[in-house]
């Protein structure tokens, strides 16, 4: 039977260990000044290495040599997760106090530790406060808040850290050369970001990809690891950020990729990775970052993770593509019956001492002039055809002084950057347009000292600036908009 690549490669010595310098440096200088503690606790992520160092540790204080697999009397190794009641430590507790058969020290190694039970705890707790002279604890476990702090308090802790990515390759890319399985830079990247941190899991996936191509490649990875392409990673967050979107497109993306073979939760994944990429890029506006990696973490916690990874991303898709229905355009009025018609009451004439009136002439479907006049039209309009768009941008105050291009002015900076969407913008420019027959071009800024625009004091009085209670607001949480209930 072959052996498996991380027991066939796992460290020998403290000079071996990888990544975790900050704990081998302090062990050496101890081991070398002969200061040997009664306890010492290791936590950190799974596969950094803390069993090894426990154990190279173990031979080490003891002067014993150490090839991975040697086994000796006075090296214990427990495993919490299935010895976690008291039982077993109370059979610990009574055999520590015999004297080492052969060698300097008895070491327990105590893995996973944080799995014992209570009263387990505070058995041990016993031992560790007053441990014999010749016996030595490690402990060690991925789970560091679940100890209780006397245990804590008890021991030398060393913090194992995830081993960064570019020392992950250039292992893998060393265990590949000995072990003559030929594998690109990519792909041995792939599979040290997949361990996330961990040699032992990197090193079991090198293992098992060795198995399904005479060189290893990106694509290779991904079908071992489930993992969709990068391309349609990519072209489905470019799809869950866009106003553009269109969601039967969005869900017909979401279902080829399921119809490959490909898992929702590790679509989310992927979609993570590259969401954060695109944020830490600047390329990804935060607010939506937020929710959508929000979101993507509990894809596989979920009950459906299918229906979550759909729902998550559909939550993602800016609402400023959806669009009302047009109003139905509003019936001809028939003309009434001469014979049946009642008659109208005569026109009163206008009395002597006032002017009479010039006869109301019908408003022309196109404007051919771009004034502030134009301003209560585009309103009318907006309300019309983009209400919740109305209620933003009867805030502005427009400038029509710059010919083609039309300014708009929000004492609030929420309005403006509502308003400056291109989706938005680009609405209020069709409407424009559509009105005067020129094309425009929008352009929005944030003044808070801008005076409340007219439009907006038509339908709510805005409220007194010398009003003492909203004097005491402002003084409470700074410059805000008040809101109607």
């Amino acid at each position: 039977m072959g052996q498996a690549l991380y027991r066939k490669y796992r460290s020998r010595s403290l000079d071996e260990i990888i990544g975790q310098e900050h704990i081998t440096r302090t062990l050496k200088q101890a081991l070398k000044q002969g200061r040997i503690s009664h306890a010492y606790l290791f936590t950190g992520p799974r596969g950094v290495g803390k069993t090894s160092v426990a154990r190279i540790l173990a031979h080490e204080i003891n002067g014993l040599p150490y090839n991975g697999d040697d086994s000796h009397l006075d090296i214990i190794e427990i495993d919490a997760a299935s010895n976690r009641r008291i039982d077993e430590i109370r059979e610990l507790r009574d055999k520590v106090y015999v004297a080492p058969a052969s060698a300097k020290y008895k070491v327990y190694i105590i893995d996973e530790v944080h799995m014992l039970t209570r009263e387990a705890f505070n058995a041990l707790l016993k031992t560790l406060e007053e441990p014999p002279a010749h016996a030595v604890f490690i402990l060690a476990t991925t789970d560091a808040h679940k100890l209780p702090e006397t245990i804590v308090s008890r021991t030398q802790r060393f913090a194992f850290k995830p081993v960064e990515t570019d020392l992950i390759v250039a292992h893998l890319k060393d265990i590949a050369k000995t072990e003559k399985i030929k594998i690109s830079d990519e792909a041995a990247r792939l599979l040290a970001e997949h361990g996330e941190g961990s040699f032992r899991d990197s090193i079991s996936l090198l293992d098992q990809a060795g198995n399904h191509a005479d060189k290893i490649e990106v694509a290779d990875v991904q079908r071992l690891l489930g993992m969709p392409p990068a391309e349609a990673v990519d072209n489905l967050l470019s799809a869950a950020t866009n106003a553009a979107t269109q969601t039967a497109d969005l869900m017909r993306a979401i279902t080829a990729l399921y119809d490959q073979g490909y898992q929702a939760a590790a679509i989310a994944k992927q979609l993570g990775r590259a969401a954060r990429g695109e944020l830490m890029a600047g390329s990804l506006d935060p607010d939506l970052a937020f929710g959508l990696l929000r979101d993507l973490i509990e894809v596989p916690a979920s009950h459906d993770p299918e229906r979550f990874l759909e729902i998550a991303l559909l939550r993602a898709v800016p609402r400023t593509n959806i669009k009302p229905q047009e109003p139905a355009a509003a019936k001809e009025t028939p003309a009434p019956d001469k014979t049946t018609a009642p008659k109208e009451p005569p026109t009163p004439a206008p009395a002597k001492d006032k002017p009479e009136a010039p006869p109301k002439t019908k408003p022309s479907a196109k404007r051919q002039t771009l004034d502030a006049a134009i301003w209560p039209d585009v309103l009318k309009a907006v309300k019309q055809q983009h209400n919740t768009l109305y209620s933003i941008v009867r805030m502005a105050e427009p400038d029509f002084s710059e010919g083609g291009t039309v300014k708009l002015t929000f004492a609030f900076a929420f309005h403006k950057k509502r308003i400056d969407e291109n989706a938005n913008r680009q609405k209020m420019a069709d409407i424009i347009q559509e009105l005067t027959g020129q094309a425009v071009k929008i352009e929005c800024q944030h003044d808070k000292n801008a005076a409340p625009p007219a439009s907006a004091a038509t339908e709510t009085e805005a409220p007194d600036p010398s009003d003492p209670n909203l004097t005491a607001i402002s003084n409470i949480f700074g410059n805000a908009e008040l809101l109607e209930s």
